[in-house]
């Protein structure tokens, strides 16, 4: 029959596509990436922040509500910054697939951009205008340093 295709290419569930891709890439993303992308940066802000917890409480002043023991940490405070990861794995993957992020060097290249141009930049502001000491500023920066590449070569490798 005249203009009718099949909607669906493949059973599994798609999150997007681009038009062209470098040979052997896929051409779109999962959720299931997205997902373990998130859950990826999760754990290792969760590390970073475990190593560098002592310093942060200090810069709060001990403030109890700042707690760096993700054990301590109420369980909607966890929820809500894995629903963060999650959007944010989801704009990085976007972002692969749209400029056509095909292997780790691109993909590190591409979370030190995003990094610089967004969060660096947005951090500088805050330590400008509102007056956030730079040492705590130092540490979120560097957590964001580490995860923005992390997702980005997750998701750029795994389209393999």
């Amino acid at each position: 029959m005249v203009g009718s295709e099949s909607v669906s290419k493949t059973s599994q569930p798609r999150m997007f596509e681009t038009a062209s891709a470098p040979e052997g890439v896929m051409l779109e993303s999962h959720y299931l990436h997205v997902v373990v992308t998130a859950v990826s940066a999760f754990v290792m802000s969760s590390i970073w922040y475990t190593v560098f917890g002592k310093a942060r409480m200090a810069l709060l002043d001990q403030d109890p509500r700042a707690t760096a023991d993700m054990r301590k940490v109420p369980a909607w405070k966890k929820a809500t910054e894995l629903v963060r990861e999650v959007v944010i794995a989801y704009v990085v993957a976007r972002f692969v697939v749209q400029l056509g992020v095909a292997d780790w060097k691109a993909a590190v290249q591409l979370g030190v951009w995003l990094w610089f141009g967004f969060v660096f930049m947005i951090l500088v502001g805050a330590v400008v205008w509102d007056n956030v000491p730079w040492k705590l500023t130092a540490i979120h920066a560097g957590d964001w340093l580490v995860k923005l590449p992390l997702m980005a070569v997750i998701l750029g490798v795994w389209r393999k």
